[in-house]
C-alpha cells in the first residue's frame, strides 16, 4: 500500500488545489475535495459531487473527523483557519500541492531537476530569468510554482529535464521532503504577517527552501539574515553554500567585475579552478532592453542569482551552461508585465511601471540605481498598515519630487513631511481621468532626462481590482502623454 491508496483531502479548490485533485484522480486516487463554495468550471464536481464537501468552515471540520490520512493544503488556507488547525489536531499529514508534486514525481520514477527560488520580491523574475538561459542553451525546461502554472501539472505531464520553481512562503509551509538540485532565498522582509502570524515564522518558511539541497544554497552575501539560514539548513552531504556580490567574487560566488564602462558578471563558483579562475558570462548591457540604462540593485541580484542556480544546474547535470546561453539568455528575456519594465522615453524622461513593488521592501529596490535627484516617485495606495518613514529616508537621495496617490495619501504624505519635508510633491485624488493627472504632474516636477518610476509601496485595493489594472492604466496614460506631447512638438515646429 502506497500514500495514493490512503484518504487523501484536497483543501481548497482553486489554482493549485483543482490541479492537485485532477493529478490524484490520473494516478487512481480517490481525494475528496473542500472548499467553501461550488468550484466553478471544475469538471469532476459536476460529475462526482458525492467527492465533495461544500460548506462553511464548522461543515468542512466536522467532514474532516471521517478518518482522512493526508491532506494537500491549498495556499489560501492558513495555519490558524479553522480547517488547518482541525488538521493538525486530528493528526493529518498536510502536504502542500509542491509537497504533492515531488511526492508523485517520486512515484512515477522520474528524474527532474528542480531550482527552487522564494523570496519577499524577485521570485517571479528570478525564475523568468532562469527559464530564458536554460532555454537559450537549449535545456528542455518549464517556468513553474507560484507564477503560474502549478507544479504538480508540469511534474504529470511537461517533458522537461529541469524546473524553475517560484515557491510562496505559504507553499512552503507545508513542503518537506523536495530536494532542490539548487536553491535560493532572494530576501526577506515582513510581509503576509496575517498569514504567518509573526516576522519570525514568516522567515523561518522561507528559510525552508534550502533544506535538503544537494548542490548549492545560493544566497546573497550582503544579508546575514539568509547567510544564517543556508548555515542552520539540513542539506544533502556535499551541497555548497554559493554567494553573489554586488563587486568582485571571492571564491565560491558569483559577482561583478568592471569592465570599460560596463559590468561583467563573473562566476568564480563553479569553474574548475575557483581558487585561480574566474569566468566572465554576460554583461549588465545585456539587461537593458528591459531595464532601461540603470537596472536597480534588486534586478542585478535577481541576475546573480539566477546564473549561480543555472550553473548549479550545469555541473549536476553535467551540461554545459556558458556565456553564449547565459548572454543570451538575458538578451532575450523579457519581464512579467508591471515589474519595473521601461515602457517608453516619454516628454524627455524614462517612464517605468513598477506597479507591482505592493509593499515598502519592493519600492526601495525599485528606487535604487538612479543618479541621485533624478527620479519622479509615483508612491500611494493601500499601505497595508506599513510605515514608510524608513522607505522615504532611504530613497529621498534618489528624488527630484513624489506624486502621491491613493484613497488616503496620509502615510506617504507623513513620512516625507518628517523625513524629507523640502521635497517636492503633490497629491493626486481619485478625480475622473485622474492618473492622467499624475503623469502630467510628474511632467510638472521633472527636468529632461528624469525618470518617473511607478513603485507604490502599497497594494491596489482601495482604487483598481488589482497591480495589474493599476499598472494598466498607468501605461495609458503615459501612451496619452505621449500622443499630446508629439502634438504639441508638431505645433511649435509649424
Amino acid at each position: 500500500m502506497t500514500w495514493l491508496d490512503s484518504r487523501i483531502a484536497v483543501l481548497g479548490l482553486g489554482t493549485s488545489g483543482r490541479a492537485a485533485y485532477e493529478a490524484l484522480v490520473e494516478l487512481g486516487a480517490r481525494p475528496t475535495g473542500f472548499d467553501l463554495k461550488e468550484p466553478a468550471g471544475f469538471a469532476p464536481f459536476e460529475e462526482e459531487l458525492e467527492r465533495f464537501v461544500i460548506g462553511t468552515a464548522e461543515e468542512q471540520v466536522e467532514a474532516l473527523k471521517q478518518g482522512f490520512d493526508l491532506a494537500v493544503v491549498s495556499p489560501g488556507i492558513a495555519p490558524h483557519s479553522a480547517l488547518f488547525s482541525a488538521a493538525q489536531q486530528l493528526g493529518i499529514e498536510l502536504w502542500s500541492e509542491v509537497e504533492l508534486a515531488w511526492r508523485i514525481q517520486k512515484e512515477l520514477g522520474k528524474d527532474i531537476a528542480w531550482l527552487t527560488v522564494t523570496g519577499t520580491n524577485g521570485k517571479t523574475t528570478t525564475v523568468g530569468l532562469i527559464g530564458s538561459m536554460l532555454e537559450t542553451a537549449g535545456v528542455r525546461s518549464g517556468v513553474v510554482g507560484n507564477v503560474g502554472t502549478p507544479v504538480v501539472s508540469a511534474v504529470m505531464h511537461a517533458d522537461v529535464d529541469v524546473l524553475a520553481v517560484e515557491l510562496s512562503s505559504f507553499q512552503l509551509f507545508t513542503t518537506h521532503s523536495v530536494e532542490p538540485v539548487a536553491s535560493v532565498c532572494l530576501n526577506v522582509d515582513a510581509d503576509h504577517l496575517d498569514w504567518h502570524g509573526s516576522a519570525e515564522h514568516y522567515a523561518k518558511s522561507k528559510a525552508r527552501v534550502y533544506e535538503n539541497t544537494r548542490i548549492a544554497c545560493v544566497y546573497d552575501s550582503s544579508d546575514l539574515t539568509v547567510e544564517n539560514m543556508v548555515s542552520q539548513a539540513d542539506v544533502i552531504e556535499g551541497a555548497r553554500a554559493i554567494g553573489y556580490a554586488l563587486d568582485v567574487p571571492a571564491v565560491s560566488q558569483v559577482g561583478l567585475v568592471e569592465d570599460e564602462g560596463d559590468y561583467l558578471f563573473v562566476d568564480r563558483a563553479f569553474v574548475a579552478n575557483r581558487h585561480e579562475q574566474a569566468e566572465a558570462l554576460a554583461s549588465m548591457s545585456d539587461l537593458a532592453h528591459f531595464a532601461g540604462p540603470n537596472p536597480s540593485v534588486a534586478l542585478i541580484k535577481d541576475t546573480l542569482a539566477a546564473i549561480a542556480l543555472v550553473r548549479a544546474y550545469g555541473q549536476s547535470a553535467s551540461v554545459e551552461i556558458g556565456a553564449e546561453a547565459i548572454s543570451g539568455g538575458l538578451q532575450s528575456f523579457h519581464p512579467a508585465g508591471h515589474r519595473r519594465e521601461v515602457i517608453g522615453e516619454v516628454a524627455d524622461m524614462i517612464w517605468i511601471d513598477d506597479s507591482k513593488a505592493t509593499n515598502a521592501h519592493a519600492a526601495a529596490a525599485s528606487l535604487s540605481g538612479f543618479v541621485p535627484g533624478t527620479v519622479i516617485w509615483i508612491a500611494g495606495g493601500d499601505a497595508k498598515g506599513q510605515d514608510f518613514h524608513e522607505l522615504v529616508r532611504a530613497v529621498a537621495p534618489a528624488l527630484r519630487g513624489v506624486v502621491v496617490i491613493g484613497a488616503d495619501p496620509t502615510p506617504v504624505l507623513t513620512a516625507i513631511k518628517d523625513e524629507a519635508p523640502h521635497l517636492p510633491h503633490v497629491v493626486v485624488d481619485g478625480h475622473e481621468d485622474w492618473m492622467y493627472s499624475v503623469v502630467n504632474e510628474a511632467v510638472a516636477l521633472s527636468r529632461p532626462g528624469d525618470t518617473v518610476v511607478l513603485a507604490p509601496a502599497s497594494a491596489s485595493w482601495d482604487q483598481f481590482k488589482s497591480y495589474a489594472e493599476r499598472g494598466d492604466v498607468f501605461r495609458e496614460a503615459v501612451s496619452r502623454l505621449d500622443e499630446a506631447w508629439k502634438m504639441q512638438m508638431e505645433q511649435d515646429s509649424d
